[in-house]
């Protein structure tokens, strides 16, 4: 039982360990204000000496990760604001589709797809 706590233990660090370094990897990619040769030497340190050099960099490095984590928070939400509407009904998307075919947006054939697609038919315009 205490063999198997302390494997759990050191599964745990090892686990916490990797994202650390993956997470300083992936941090130092995402800068663009340091130059290739800066990156080169943190990953030097990183693979020699992982342990301080993560910490040193989190430590250096602290504002400019929580911009850059921020920042791409801000693109994942804006590719899920374009990301379009599920539909609840195919009788919604027919209706959708006719708007669109009233309109003139789209043709009869595309108008027939549409209505195919959303009754869940195989093939198009049949």
């Amino acid at each position: 039982m205490f063999v198997f706590f302390w494997w759990i233990l050191w599964a745990f660090y090892f686990v916490a360990y990797f994202y650390v370094i993956f997470f300083v990897i992936r941090d130092l990619f995402r800068d663009d204000k340091a130059n290739g040769w800066l990156k080169a030497l943190w990953i030097i340190l990183l693979i020699f000496v992982p342990f301080l050099t993560g910490l040193i960099y989190v430590i250096v490095n602290s504002k400019g990760i929580a911009e850059r984590e921020y920042k791409a928070h801000q693109v994942v939400a804006e590719v899920d604001d374009y990301a379009p509407a599920a539909s609840t009904s195919p009788a919604e998307d027919i209706a959708r589709a006719k708007s669109l075919l009233d309109s003139g947006a789209i043709t009869q054939g595309e108008f027939d797809a549409l209505k195919s697609k959303a009754l869940g038919n195989q093939y198009y315009g049949a």
